[in-house]
């Protein structure tokens, strides 16, 4: 067979004839699910590695190159594989920040599957793990003149540091005064539709023959930012997204009477009355299914604009005198290069250290994936981490950080 290669197993070393996979060097890890190993990594070749990702069928003794959805982690300088729960792989990333460290590649999830048939072909998905510390995401959606608009202004005027609107995408291109990045992410139709085929959006449409959709990162630009991300979808949208990973609080506005909506529209002025015809129709038809499916969390009827304005509030859990503002996960502790992982029962224990310092500068960590939710096409969230004291004897030794490191 050839030249050999070594591909590290979970931590151990397993040996993999060149003849059945020619193309390989360099450091990789390999998990074991079944019949399948799914081999992480690529090339050394004295920079960061990428980080590609193969199969080998031990049924076939055949390897397969596999559809890879999600936003893709950025190149590292090796890393720690450990299978979670048979359906997902924790990778985690060396010489990363803490922020950076912790990825998850799902193989066998829900969503996985959903794409396996739809794709017809082998895929794997990446989600980023984050700790779960901001609250849920703002789902709002109600039929045109409804108001909606004007609500989501005002939270965005009371509370600027709390919430972070997701800049939606669409292939039409812009309007008068329209800006890219503030009023849409104008793209090209054939780089969107490429973009939802490896499962970076949480919804899409196509309206009038242009495609929009919420791309994953424009929600997690927001949530990066320290941000509460709202999101102003229809209803068509809003099932996606409830669908999807994302979970958020959705929330449908609709008028007192469809009479007064038809009032509304019409005295907009800015419109056809073909065109309000148009929007009274598709009105109708998300009147329809927003109050008959369990697809929203909550409905509030837009009578007044300042008692509706007052009861969002309350569902927010805003009392107008204070932002409930929460942090992102700190940038400034690095995830050294020698670091000695294991596994126990979903808790992984981590020996950091800088060879440079020596054995006086290790520390021990415990990254727990126990309560971990949510998964591609979005962020896998309810990560956490603490840190042991060495000198402290069982349970005892073990305690949570003050300011986490992740």
């Amino acid at each position: 067979m050839g030249e050999a290669q070594k591909i590290f197993l979970n931590g151990l070393e397993e040996v993999f004839p060149v003849g059945l996979d020619s193309e390989s060097s360099g450091f990789q890890t390999a998990t074991i699910l079944g019949e399948k190993i799914f081999v992480i990594g690529g090339p050394d070749d004295g920079s960061n590695l990428s980080i590609g990702i193969r199969i080998f069928d031990k049924s076939t003794g055949k390897w397969d190159v596999p559809t890879v959805l999600g936003i893709k982690p950025t190149p590292c300088k090796g890393h720690s594989v450990f299978l979670i729960k048979k359906e997902r792989i924790l990778i985690l990333k060396g010489d990363s920040t803490p922020d950076d460290c912790a990825w998850f590649l799902e193989v066998d999830t829900p969503y996985v599957r959903e794409q396996k048939k739809l794709l017809e072909t082998e895929v794997v998905a990446w989600s980023k793990g984050v700790k779960c510390e901001g609250p849920k995401p703002i789902v709002i959606s109600g039929p045109s003149g409804v108001g909606k608009g004007t609500l989501i202004s005002k939270l965005m005027k009371e509370f600027p540091s709390t919430f972070g609107f997701s800049v939606s995408h669409t292939t039409r291109a812009p309007r008068e005064k329209e800006k890219d990045g503030v009023h849409y992410h104008f793209t090209k139709r054939s780089m969107m539709e490429k973009a939802i085929q490896d499962g970076k959006f949480f919804e899409f449409a196509s309206v009038h023959g242009n495609l929009y959709g919420t791309s994953v990162e424009a929600v997690q630009v927001v949530a990066d930012a320290g941000k509460r991300c709202i999101l102003d979808i229809d209803v068509q949208g809003a099932r996606q997204v409830r669908a999807s990973s994302l979970e958020a609080i959705f929330i449908f506005i609709c008028p007192p009477s469809f009479e007064e909506l038809e009032k509304r529209l019409c005295g907009r002025g800015t419109e056809t009355e073909e065109q309000v015809q148009k929007r009274l129709r598709a009105a109708k038809v998300e009147l329809e299914q927003g109050k008959s499916s369990d697809l929203f969390d909550h409905i509030l009827i837009n009578d007044d604009l300042e008692a509706c304005y007052e009861t969002l509030k309350k569902l927010l859990g805003l009392d107008g005198s204070m932002e409930a503002i929460y942090q992102s996960s700190p940038k400034t502790l690095e995830h050294p290069k020698d670091s000695l992982v294991s596994d126990m029962d979903q808790k992984v224990l981590i020996q950091c250290g800088s060879p440079e310092l020596g054995e006086v500068s290790k520390s021990l960590f415990i990254l727990d994936v126990s309560s971990i939710k949510g998964g591609a096409p979005g962020q896998t969230r309810g990560l956490n981490m603490y840190g042991i004291d060495p000198f402290a004897d069982g349970l005892n030794g073990l305690k949570q950080l003050q300011n986490p490191v992740y």
